[in-house]
């Protein structure tokens, strides 16, 4: 079996060896490169195409989430991973929106990193159980405002709702398309319809949407009280 081959990007050169260090003890896994900027995030991956990329979100010349835009757009089999000292929910749904598959705080870093890696090795999604607190409370105050109110729920065609379940439960658009045996295009497509038919605009609002109505599951584990994060 090939070994798991990771970037790590980080500005910050005691982090990224900390980060290093870590990953390197974990057998079967091999940091194949590591970058101080965006750009350079970006090149190494086209260059030496990883399984995973580990991106500080506050990185000079091309930040973290630009980064994840850009080597997504040309290497989308790449999982990305997001680390940040901040858990800002605006900066969360735009994570999502970029692409990443997960999100942790670097001063959780040592406890839930392995974790975090594991999950995106296969195929899962990881936020910290703060962020998944977050969705969660998105999802319940959404709930709560709608009690009483006679909603209007537009038809989804099965391949709609399909995508949408997927999406929601974190696959990227190349994944949905894997899934469904159909072409990136035309699950993008279809997730473009859902977002207009629903009037949303953002990945964190389709998941919203779904979890309200029961298409796909709500993370309850986020709600457990641990401080582990939580693969989603």
């Amino acid at each position: 079996m090939n070994n798991l081959r990771i970037l790590v990007a980080d500005d910050h050169e005691i982090v990224r060896r900390g980060l290093i260090s870590l990953l390197q003890s974990h057998p079967g896994w091999e940091v194949c490169a590591e970058a101080t900027d965006g750009r350079m995030a970006v090149d190494k991956v086209e260059e030496l195409k990883p399984d995973v990329a580990i991106l500080d979100i506050g990185m000079p010349i091309l930040n973290g989430l630009e980064a994840t835009r850009q080597i997504l757009r040309d290497n989308p089999r790449v999982k990305i991973l997001i680390l940040t000292i901040m858990d800002a929910e605006r900066l969360v749904q735009a994570a999502r929106d970029a692409g990443a598959r997960g999100y942790i705080l670097k001063s959780d870093a040592a406890r839930v990193l392995v974790g975090a890696v594991q999950a995106l090795e296969y195929d899962n999604t990881f936020f910290t159980a703060r962020v998944a607190e977050m969705f969660l409370a998105g999802y319940l105050e959404n709930v709560h405002d709608a009690k009483g109110k006679k909603m209007v729920v537009p038809a989804f065609g099965p391949r709609e709702r399909e995508v949408l379940r997927l999406v929601a439960e974190g696959e990227s658009t190349n994944e949905v398309a894997s899934l469904l045996g159909m072409r990136p295009r035309t699950a993008d497509t279809h997730r473009t319809n859902i977002m207009r038919k629903l009037k949303i605009h953002s990945v964190v609002g389709l998941m919203l949407y779904a979890f309200r109505n029961g298409i796909a599951r709500v993370p309850t584990r986020a709600i457990d009280g641990g401080r582990r994060g939580q693969a989603v």
